[in-house]
This record gives structure tokens, C-alpha cells and sequence, in this order.
């Protein structure tokens, strides 16, 4: 047999530090004389003999060792080979397989490549990564990774033995390695074994993998997206013809882990919990478990949309799913991709949006992930003092590389496309905006100008909104934003960030300071009230109490109310009442809906068994009953963002803590008051400004006896009268029950009947 490789060629395959192995591996046509014969060169660790069969004849032909006991090489005089297989012996064991190295076509065009390397491939997910394929006739694995610094690549796994000698990858355009791999199928575990130029080796996870390992195992796992049938044709449909700013929006924020777990003691329905501590091998429930229970639940309550935690994979629990090792997996915590996948849809079929919380600020050092990804700061910035949150331990995206833009531009895509999801809430948006977050003087890079603003950062938030707008009509992109930022909810054609809704941050902590105030003391503090409605019109706001405000020492939402259980119960109606007739969508941690005792602790459930207590039950029919006004009343949704929906009637009464305010729908004309008396002291004959003359129906009580109020009121409503005030025309002399925000509807219908009678 003729030679017709050298030595050093072989020693570049078995020393893995060859970068297209296609070269000496695989079958290579050879013209002799104007006949043609082939090469089939294979590197078979571990293997004693081997010989290659071509499926259209029963004949083996052997192979012979070339320069290395594990090179094997064999020439056959055919005209055309193709999809031919190797038989491998190793001691008594036999195998036969495809070569790998016989699928010699790229899968990457170059169009792909060129528009990754410019950041707009915005369906890369469907090129890189693991995928599922046929090539020939011959079913198998499609492997793609962008590692454009790394010397060398394997593809590892359970399939190989985890031996990067077998499945070495090749370098195509824009730094791209690629490799077909025969007969691998859904479920084969794998990952990409790296080695810097210098050699050193690294195991990652991939960056695209579809799915991955339960913790703390950190292998991808080959998947298949395609086999979900989706049920949820008229909620897509719906979406795209609703404008979210005039719908109403109220939202449920729930961490998975820690909503429910499996035991049959722990039920919503039942109002009973089992501290996880007592229950051995406790599990968490899994996404179609919680499809049959959260749904329902939220259901009830009235709430519009679910927003979960970040359920991307994460490789450590008490990050809450904050700092992300897998951004195109949903962890397999709770089940499979097609379970996430189920549970979106039975939402959907439920009439319940889904929101999910999106982390592009950071991600985290784990050996298996992004980090030094190629043995270089491939997707975080190289210098620390730019690509390094010291404070929570993790590294920055580098967004003005175009490929990693790109990584988290189709990533944010991928969940509209792949799980339908309805809208992201974009986690610590204030950390990227400013290039001196949480750093101290010296520790901190200014950008061109010499500011402080992360420039790329705010260029790559405007790509990415631009983006899922135009792909997505309907969708949800809610910044989570505590900074004073201008313009974060509008559009980027005139400068802004371009998201459709900002988390309150202000209102928040002004209403939480207030309400923690001993009631004698309110009138000190009528500013944290009223102050928000003087900027409530310059974003489009949503007003959020979360998970933030529940854990690290904060006390629960009832916990932080002062007074007896009576006056605590009676304040945290107050507030959610004023947050569901402030303007601004809205939204509510697990757990708030019936007055948790206990801090949020992720590592356990839900107090559910307080539910058994009747305060609790009256709290969370309250909530069901807010939600059923909220979204009833036009008046109370539908012009959020402009002073066209609201008017003070009287915001300086600080004596009584009393504030009462319009609610307007400027298409049908119809209004609401809301009076809210902030003390426990009961207002009566207290004079309220009203726009028309008539009855005033009285549509909703906080202090009504089934919320657990002292069932003072107005008897289902007060006649307006005569009042020669230069603002309002008529008046309602109201009775105000303590802490208590009450809501009045003009009644046409009564009025007409009177009128006639």
C-alpha cells in the first residue's frame, strides 16, 4: 500500500492539533493513470483492527496501522464511495459505525457566517449548537460552536466515552468549528472539549444547547424543539392585534422552586404546607405539575400573566436563576424543554400571558460556561474593570462584539420563537447603562466622551427592543430600571431604550417607606404618596412589588405594615388597593396575594397553611376582587400613561392622610373616584369633588366585612350635590373607613330612573 500521508500529518491528528482534520481524515480520492481509487484514513483510539464496509457489498476491507499503532488506513479500487462505515475491533468487542469524516459538506453557508460576524443572524440558534439532521440518507448530530481563539476542538460525550481524541472538530469562516457525527440521537449527552493555544484543556457546556444536565451535572443534551403541537392559535392571534398599553396587565411574579413542591400535604386548595424540612427526597414540582396547579390558581386570583424567574439553566439554586450558564435551555429542574414548552401553552389556552425574566447583564464564572470560553475573555469584556461585577461575582457581555450582541439578540428571539413566550422582564438593565455601577473611583473606564453612560450597552438594549417588536407585535419588554434614565419606554427613533413598560422603582420604595410609618406619623410623609404622579407620565410604569422586597432582612409585605394583625391586614389592603387605581400596569410576588408571615425563603414553599386562618382567606378573595375591578373598568387601564386617565381631586390633605383622585377613559367618558384614608381614624361627612351631578355608586370597599374590614361605609353610594368650588361643580359628603381606599362609579342608570320618577 502507498503512503499518501506523512508522518507529521498523522501526528497532528493524534496529537488533536489539527484544525480541519477533513484533510487526513475521512475518504480522499487518489488519480492514478486516469483510474480511481480512495484513501480511507481513520484515527481509532483503542481500536486493534479495523476495516471499512460499503453498505451496497457483504466484502470488509481491512485496514492497516499508518505511523501510529492507532492510524489506520485502507485503499479500495471502487469508482464512487460514499456513506461507507468502519468496523472496529477492540479486544473481543465489535462495532460498526459511519465515519464522520465522510460527511465532508459544511452545513454553515456563508451567508450565515457573514451575517454572524456582522451581529444580524438573528436565527442562529438554528445553526449553531446541537441539531438534529439527516445528511445522505443518514440520520445523526449536527455539531456547530463559535470559538474563533481555541487551537483545537473535540466534541465529547456519552456516545465517545468522553474521549476528545474521536470526534475532533473542524475550523470554518468566522471562527466557527463544525462537525456532523452519524447516529447520534435525542438525549445523547455531550459537550466541547477546548484547547487554548497553549494547550490547556477545557470541558463547556455548549452556549446554544437546547437543554442540559439537572445539577450539579453540566453536559448538554442533544433535543429536539420540533415535536411540542402548540393549541394556542387564537392567543397568538389575539397578541398581535392587542396594544399592551391600553390592556390591562396585572401580573403574578413567581419563583418555581420555591411556589409549591411535591408533597400531596402541600396544596393551594388545601391551605396546608409541609416545611420541606420534613419531607425527605421533597422534589420540585414539574413544569406540566405546575401547569395542573399554578394555572388554575392564578386563574382564580384574576391575574393576566404569569412572570417567572429566570428559567434559564443556572448551576446554583440560590442564584434564583440570576446568573445563567445555559440561555437557550429551561432548566432541568422542572422537566424537558417540550414540558417548559406545555406549560406556556396551557396558559395561553387558559388566557394567561407569560413572562419571563431574561438576564443579559452578567453571567457567571462556572468553569462548564461562557467564561474564558476559548481559553480568552471571549464573551466578557478583558478588562476587569469593565467586564467584572465584583460585587455579585460574575462577568459582563461584551456588547460591542458583534457575535456575542448577536449570542444574546437570537437568544431573546428564541423564547418568542421556540416557546411562545409573551414578554421578558430584562433583569439589572441599571448595570449596563452605566459604566460605573457599583465601582469606586479608579475602578471604572469612561467611555469616548468621558462619561459615565456604557454607550455599547445602550446601543445593543435599542437593537434588541427594535428587534422583538418588529418580529413579535404584542409582545412585552419590561425593564427593570432603578435609575433615573431617561426615555427607558420609548421608542428609539427618538432616543430611547425602546421597552414597552419600566418597573416603578420610586413608587416602590416610597409606598413601602409610607406604609412602614406608624399611621400618627403619616402626615409627615404625604409626599411618598403623592410625589409619583408627578413624574407617573414621563415612562410608560409598571408598578412592582417583588421578590426584592421580601427577602435578605426586608420582612414580608404584611410583616413591614405597623399597628395589631387588624391594622396590618387593613394597611397591606390600603396599598394594594392605591397600587390598582394608581396608574400603571401591575404587578405582585407569590405569596402577597394572602399575606405571607415569613420572608420569601427559595429553598421552601409557600406558607400555604396559614390559608387555613380566615385573614388570609379574606386577603386573597380581596385580591381576586381587585383584579376582577381592575380589569372591569376601563377607567382603570386603558389611559395609564398620560394625564388624559387621572386628576387629583385633593392630594394636600397630609392632617388626615386622606388623598382622592379621578380615574378618567377619555374613548367612553367614564370615570371613577378613589378616596383613600391612610389612618385608622374613620373620616365622616368628608367632602369629595365630583365632575358630574348623580349617584355615586360605591363599587368597591377595602373595609368591606368579607375582606376583614370593619364594614364601615356609604351604603352602597352617595348623591351628589351643588358645590360652587372652581374645580368641581358637585360633591358627595363620603364616609371614609379606616385604612381603607374606597371606589365610586357615576350610576347613569339610577340617575335616569330618578330623574323620571
Amino acid at each position: 500500500m502507498t503512503q499518501t500521508i506523512a508522518p507529521e500529518q498523522v501526528h497532528s491528528i493524534v496529537q488533536n492539533q489539527h484544525q480541519n482534520p477533513f484533510e487526513i481524515l475521512g475518504s480522499h480520492r487518489i488519480e492514478d493513470n486516469g483510474k480511481t481509487r480512495w484513501s480511507v484514513r481513520a484515527y481509532l483510539p483503542d481500536a486493534d483492527q479495523a476495516w471499512v464496509i460499503r453498505p451496497q457489498e457483504r466484502e470488509q476491507h481491512p485496514m492497516q496501522t499508518l505511523h501510529h499503532p492507532h492510524f489506520f488506513e485502507c485503499e479500495l479500487d471502487v469508482p464512487e464511495l460514499k456513506n461507507y462505515q468502519i468496523k472496529v475491533k477492540t479486544g473481543e468487542h465489535e462495532r460498526v459505525f459511519y465515519d464522520p469524516y465522510a460527511f465532508r459538506s459544511p452545513r454553515l453557508t456563508d451567508f450565515d457566517i457573514y451575517l454572524f460576524g456582522e451581529g444580524n443572524h438573528h436565527r442562529i440558534y438554528e445553526k449553531l449548537g446541537a441539531h438534529l439532521t439527516q445528511v445522505d440518507g443518514v440520520q445523526g448530530v449536527y455539531f456547530a460552536v463559535w470559538a474563533p481563539n481555541a487551537r483545537n476542538i473535540s466534541v465529547i460525550g456519552d456516545f465517545n466515552n468522553w474521549d476528545g481524541r474521536h470526534h475532533q472538530m473542524r475550523l470554518t469562516g468566522g471562527g466557527i468549528w463544525e462537525l456532523f457525527i452519524p447516529e447520534l440521537h435525542e438525549g445523547n449527552l455531550y459537550k466541547y472539549e477546548i484547547k487554548n493555544i497553549f494547550g490547556h484543556m477545557y470541558e463547556k457546556s455548549d452556549p446554544y444547547g437546547f437543554q442540559q444536565e439537572l445539577r450539579p451535572q453540566t453536559a448538554s443534551i442533544v433535543t429536539n424543539l420540533n415535536t411540542h403541537q402548540w393549541g394556542d392559535e387564537d392567543w397568538m392571534e389575539k397578541r398581535r392585534e392587542k396594544d399592551p398599553l391600553k390592556q390591562p396587565l396585572s401580573v403574578y411574579e413567581v419563583h418555581l422552586g420555591s411556589w409549591l413542591h411535591d408533597s400531596a400535604e402541600n396544596s393551594p386548595e388545601q391551605g396546608k404546607a409541609v416545611p420541606i424540612s420534613e419531607k425527605p427526597g421533597a422534589r420540585f414540582l414539574t413544569y406540566r405539575e405546575l401547569a395542573a396547579q399554578l394555572i388554575p390558581y392564578v386563574k382564580e386570583l384574576g391575574f393576566t400573566h404569569i412572570e417567572v424567574l429566570p428559567v434559564a439553566e443556572h448551576p446554583f439554586d440560590g442564584s434564583w436563576g440570576y446568573q445563567v450558564a445555559g440561555y437557550f435551555a429551561p432548566t432541568s429542574r422542572f422537566g424537558t424543554p417540550e414540558d417548559f414548552m406545555y406549560f406556556v401553552d396551557q396558559c395561553h389556552q387558559n388566557d394567561i400571558g407569560v413572562i419571563v425574566d431574561w438576564v443579559p447583564g452578567h453571567f457567571p464564572k462556572d468553569r462548564h460556561g461562557l467564561a474564558y470560553f476559548d481559553g480568552t475573555h471571549l464573551y466578557e469584556y478583558d478588562d476587569p474593570r469593565k467586564g467584572e461585577h465584583k460585587e455579585w461575582g460574575t462577568l459582563i457581555f461584551n456588547y460591542g462584539r458583534n457575535e456575542v450582541r448577536n449570542f444574546l439578540i437570537s437568544n431573546a428571539l428564541f423564547w418568542y420563537d421556540k416557546y411562545h413566550i409573551d414578554g421578558v422582564r430584562v433583569d439589572a438593565v441599571a448595570s449596563m447603562l452605566y459604566l460605573d455601577y457599583d465601582r469606586k473611583p479608579g475602578e471604572w473606564v469612561p467611555n469616548q466622551y468621558g462619561g459615565n453612560e456604557h454607550l455599547e450597552a445602550v446601543d445593543f438594549l435599542r437593537e434588541l427592543n427594535s428587534l422583538m417588536f418588529g418580529y413579535y407585535p404584542g409582545i412585552l419588554s419590561i425593564a427593570e430600571e432603578s435609575t433615573s434614565w431617561a426615555l427607558v419606554s420609548r421608542p428609539t427613533y427618538i432616543g430611547g431604550l425602546g421597552f414597552s413598560f419600566k418597573w416603578n422603582m420610586g413608587w416602590m420604595h416610597d409606598m413601602l417607606h409610607y406604609f412602614s410609618q406608624d399611621p400618627v406619623y403619616r402626615k409627615y410623609h404625604q409626599n411618598n404618596v403623592t410625589f409619583s404622579i408627578m413624574y407617573a407620565f414621563s415612562e410608560n410604569f409598571m408598578l412592582a412589588l417583588s421578590h426584592d422586597e421580601v427577602v435578605h432582612g426586608k420582612r414580608s409585605l404584611l410583616g413591614k405594615m405597623p399597628g395589631d394583625d387588624w391594622q396590618k391586614f387593613a394597611n397591606l389592603r390600603a396599598l394594594f388597593g392605591y397600587m390598582f387605581t394608581h396608574p400603571g400596569k401591575k404587578t405582585l410576588f407569590m405569596g402577597m396575594e394572602f399575606g405571607q408571615w415569613n420572608e420569601w425563603n427559595a429553598w421552601s414553599d409557600l406558607d400555604w397553611g396559614i390559608l387555613e386562618n380566615k385573614p388570609h382567606q379574606q386577603l386573597k378573595q380581596f385580591i381576586t376582587d381587585l383584579n376582577k375591578l381592575y380589569q372591569s373598568e376601563p377607567a382603570l387601564y386603558s389611559e395609564d400613561f398620560s394625564f388624559a386617565g387621572f386628576d387629583w381631586i385633593e392630594c394636600n390633605d397630609a392632617d388626615n392622610s386622606v388623598v382622592s383622585f379621578l380615574r378618567k377613559c377619555p374613548d367612553s367618558e367614564e370615570f371613577l373616584v378613589t378616596v383613600c384614608n391612610f389612618t385608622p381614624q374613620p373620616q365622616d361627612d368628608y367632602w369629595i369633588g365630583v365632575p358630574e351631578g348623580g349617584f355615586y355608586k360605591e363599587i368597591f370597599n377595602s373595609d368591606a366585612e368579607h375582606y376583614g374590614g370593619s364594614n364601615l361605609g356609604n351604603y352602597g353610594g352617595k348623591w351628589a350635590f351643588d358645590w360652587h368650588n372652581p374645580r368641581f361643580p358637585y360633591a358627595v359628603a363620603l364616609t371614609l373607613p379606616p385604612l381603607s381606599v374606597s371606589v365610586f362609579k357615576l350610576d347613569s342608570t339610577k340617575q335616569l330612573t330618578e330623574e323620571k320618577e
